[in-house]
C-alpha cells in the first residue's frame, strides 16, 4: 500500500550554540524571520518565504487548498477550527528538503497548525542529532505566530520491526538506544507528563508496536491514530495479508487515541498536495497550548481533503469523549462541510463498531455536504466500548479495500475521533 521510508545517512551539526529554549518565544515576526535567515539556512529559507517566485509558485499549485468551509461548527459553541499537520520530514533524517524552508511553506500552503518530526533512530546515524533536535526547535519558535500559526518540533521515533510513532511537546527526544521498543518508548513518555504521542502508518511495520500491547499508564499521552498517512486510507491495511484492521486491533486493545490524518511529507512542497492527510482540530485559541489541549481531549477529525469542517456529537457529547450508557439510543449530529465547491455532494456516514478483524458496521447514513446529518443508532456497551464515524464518497472506490461487500470499500473523506461507552 504506502512504500517504507527510505533512510539515508548524512552529516550532522553537534555544535553547542546559544539558542532560545523550546517554547519560549523571545522576539516578534520580524525579527524571528531575520533570525531565521541569518541563522538557520539563509537562502533556503528565504526561497520558501511569502512574497518570493517560489511562494508564487507555490501557491498557484496549492489554490485549491486554500478553498474551504468556514471554521465555525454547525453544533457546538466555543471551539474553532484549525487545519493541522503534524508529520513531517527534513533532510535531517530521510527528507529532501532544508528544515529552514519547511514551516514557511506550511503556512503559505494555508496550514494553521505544522509539526516537524524527523526520525529518531539509532545513534543519531539516520535521524536526528542533539544539534538539529535544537535547531528544529529554533525553527519551530522562529516561526510560531501565536493566534495565527503554530510551528510545533517533535520527532518520530523509528523501529524498523515494530513500526514509527510521533512524539510532540518534549523537550528532549527518544533514539533507539534511549528506547529501544515501544514498551521502553512508553515509559520514557510517561517520565515526560506534558508529551503526546500518535500511531503512524499503523500496521505497516510487520510488528504492529507488539500487536497494539496496551500500556495503561500511556494511554491518556497516546492521543493519535493515523487513519490517513500520505494518499493512503489505513482501515484495512494487512487486510489483504491476513492482519486485522489497524483501528480495530488498537481500539480492542484499550488504546483511546484520536484520530488524525498527515501528509508524512518527504519532499520540499510541504503542504501543498491535495489528497493527502491532513488532520482538523477543535482549538480554543491557535497557540501551542491549545492545540495541545484539544490533542489531549481528542477533539480531532482525519481526513485527506483539504479545508473540510467535521464536527459531530453523540449524545451531546463531542468525538473524542466518553458515553455514560451501557445500552441505548445514541442520537449523532455530524456537520460536513467542505464549502461551495461540494455543494450538493452525496456523502455517506458509516457507524464503525468493534469487530474481529474489520469493524462492524452498526448504521449507514446518506447525507450531503453542508448538511446537520441526525440520526439514532442502537448502541450496546456488551458489543464493545467504542463507535467511530467514517465519512466516505459513495461514488469512488477504497484504493485497499476490506472484506468483500463491507460498507466501507468506498472512498474514505474523513473518520471522527472515537467515542468511548462506559456504563
Amino acid at each position: 500500500m504506502s512504500g517504507h521510508d527510505s533512510q539515508h545517512c548524512h552529516h550532522h551539526d553537534d555544535e553547542a550554540r546559544d539558542e532560545v529554549p523550546y517554547g519560549q518565544v523571545a522576539f516578534g515576526p520580524a525579527l524571528a524571520r531575520r533570525a531565521l535567515l541569518a541563522g538557520a539556512g539563509g537562502a533556503l529559507a528565504l526561497a520558501a518565504l511569502p512574497g518570493t517566485a517560489q511562494a508564487a509558485r507555490a501557491r498557484v499549485a496549492g489554490a485549491a487548498s486554500a478553498a474551504g468551509a468556514a471554521r465555525a461548527s454547525r453544533i457546538t459553541q466555543g471551539t474553532t477550527l484549525v487545519h493541522a499537520d503534524m508529520h513531517n520530514h527534513t533532510v535531517m533524517s530521510d527528507g529532501d528538503g532544508s528544515a529552514a524552508a519547511a514551516f514557511a511553506s506550511m503556512r503559505e500552503a494555508g496550514l494553521d497548525v505544522a509539526a516537524l518530526t524527523d526520525h529518531a533512530t539509532l545513534f543519531a546515524i539516520e535521524g536526528l542529532s542533539s544539534g538539529e533536535w535544537r535547531t528544529t526547535g529554533d525553527l519551530a519558535n522562529a516561526a510560531n505566530d501565536p493566534g495565527q500559526f503554530t510551528a510545533i518540533r517533535g520527532f518520530e521515533w523509528s523501529h524498523p520491526l515494530q513500526g514509527h510513532i510521533n512524539v510532540w511537546n518534549t523537550s528532549d527526544f527518544a533514539d533507539l538506544l534511549r528506547a529501544s521498543g515501544p514498551g521502553n518508548l512508553y515509559s520514557w513518555l510517561t517520565g515526560r507528563p506534558g508529551g503526546l504521542a500518535s500511531f503512524n502508518h499503523p500496521g505497516r511495520e510487520p510488528g504492529r508496536f507488539n500487536n497494539f500491547s496496551f500500556n495503561a499508564s500511556a494511554r491518556d499521552q497516546l492521543v493519535g491514530l493515523e487513519m490517513f498517512n500520505r494518499t493512503d486510507d489505513y482501515l484495512f491495511e494487512g487486510w489483504s495479508s491476513g492482519m486485522t484492521s489497524p483501528l480495530v486491533a488498537c481500539l480492542n486493545a484499550g488504546w483511546r487515541p484520536g484520530l488524525t490524518g498527515v501528509t508524512d511529507e518527504h519532499g520540499t512542497t510541504w503542504g501543498f498536495h491535495e489528497g493527502k492527510g491532513r488532520s482538523g482540530l477543535w482549538v480554543t485559541e491557535n497557540t501551542r497550548d491549545a492545540v495541545f489541549a484539544a490533542m489531549a481531549a481528542r477533539r480531532s477529525f482525519a481526513t485527506r481533503v483539504s479545508g473540510l469542517r467535521v464536527d459531530a456529537t453523540a449524545n451531546g457529547v463531542r468525538m473524542g469523549g466518553v458515553l455514560g450508557t451501557a445500552s441505548a439510543g445514541v442520537r449523532f449530529l455530524v456537520d460536513v462541510d467542505r464549502g461551495p465547491e461540494w455543494d450538493g455532494k452525496p456523502l455517506r456516514i458509516q457507524v464503525l463498531r468493534p469487530g474481529t478483524s474489520a469493524p462492524a458496521v452498526a448504521d449507514v447514513v446518506d447525507t450531503v455536504n453542508g448538511a446537520v446529518a441526525d440520526f439514532t443508532v442502537p448502541l450496546d456497551a456488551a458489543d464493545g466500548n467504542w463507535v467511530v464515524l467514517r465519512v466516505s464518497d459513495p461514488a469512488a472506490a477504497n484504493g485497499s479495500p476490506g472484506p468483500s461487500g463491507h460498507p466501507c470499500n468506498d472512498l474514505g473523506v474523513a473518520y471522527t475521533s472515537p467515542w468511548w461507552l462506559q456504563p
